[in-house]
């Protein structure tokens, strides 16, 4: 067996600022595991720009022009954080035995991905990176992390505890990747379902070297709401219990009403019929606004439309083909 083909994809959004200090970097661990012979000669390194607004392409289109280990495809607009490495993985995943996501700023550790291989080469099909700890975060940021994968497990999502997008995934198990064809995406909910084999690596999260985050308490929010409807039903299961509930309240209610009206002990009051109003008509919103959510990704999967686009690419198709036929040729050599 010889050395796997590995493709790194970052996924770049206005990231002008820090890619001009992550990039040699990510090429000096890459060359690192060549010339170790972890991996193979001719692996990559794929910037996934997603719409950006800045220099970023540019940057990308100079890296690639200054050594070929360097790749790039731009997104036709901007589709968001879990479309755009989607985007790289499923380039890569004809191209390479095996693929590394990672973000651009320079937060996740680079050394874990020597155990990520070594997993790798153990037999494990997926390595979920893994923060040790959020020492990095401030205690706002820290608190709120906490209670998205806390919400996210209680609700039914299967996710890796303090896990985002750092992970390693062989191409096997992106072919698979590839039969989920759902338009709303929250990939690190999705991998697990894939199966396979699989472990964690820990690590320690640094802070961003330049720029500014992407991901503010707005954000977190909606990705975590997004998490659990395209993953789980237990909120409309919870809608159906509260309504359960109150149902048996309300019965109650009216036992009650009709007992005190017999007796004669009834008296006008405003407050309790506000209350109790205010009550029902709070739950009923609420659960008419959960239900939409579902029928509203229902009505947008129906359409089947792509979830990404490539616009452009710093390689020609025969180029990238050959990068497979290359690898085996650059093997069998080796053991000759």
């Amino acid at each position: 067996m010889g050395l796997p083909l590995l493709w790194i994809v970052i996924p770049c959004y206005n990231e002008e600022k820090v890619l001009p200090i992550t990039a040699p970097r990510f090429l000096a661990k890459l060359s690192e595991f060549i010339k170790t012979e972890k991996i193979a000669a001719n692996s990559r390194i794929l910037f996934v720009d997603d719409g950006s607004k800045d220099q970023t392409w540019s940057l990308i289109q100079n890296f690639s022009q200054t050594d070929p280990h360097y790749l790039g495809i731009q997104q036709s607009r901007n589709r968001g954080h879990q479309n755009a490495v989607l985007a790289g993985l499923m380039v890569a995943k004809d191209r390479a035995d095996v693929t590394i996501s990672i973000d651009a700023d320079g937060q996740d550790d680079l050394n874990v991905m020597e155990n990520m291989l070594a997993a790798y080469a153990d037999g494990c099909e997926i390595v979920y990176g893994v923060r040790s700890d959020r020492k990095s975060d401030s205690w706002f940021k820290r608190v709120t992390a906490q209670g998205f994968y806390r919400f996210l497990r209680m609700m039914g999502v299967d996710v890796v505890y303090n896990h985002a997008d750092y992970r390693l995934a062989s191409s096997k198990v992106l072919q698979h990747l590839a039969e989920f064809k759902e338009v709303n995406l929250f990939l690190r909910g999705m991998f697990p379902l894939i199966g396979f084999k699989s472990t964690s690596v820990s690590y320690e999260r640094h802070e961003r070297l330049a720029g500014k985050s992407h991901y503010p308490l707005s954000k977190m929010i909606a990705l975590a709401i997004n998490g659990v409807t395209s993953l789980s039903i237990k909120p409309i299961v919870f809608i159906a219990e509260l309504g359960a509930v109150v149902s048996v309240l309300g019965f109650v209610g009216i036992a009650w009403a009709a007992v005190m009206a017999f007796k004669g002990a009834t008296v006008a009051g405003w407050a309790s019929i506000v209350c109790i109003v205010s009550f029902l008509g709070g739950i009923q919103l609420l659960s008419l606004g959960v239900i939409g959510e579902y029928v509203g990704k229902t009505y947008m999967e129906s359409k089947r439309r792509p979830r990404f686009i490539i616009s452009q690419q710093t390689w020609h198709d025969d180029q990238s083909k050959r990068s497979k036929v290359e690898t085996d040729t650059d093997n069998t050599l080796r053991e000759s």
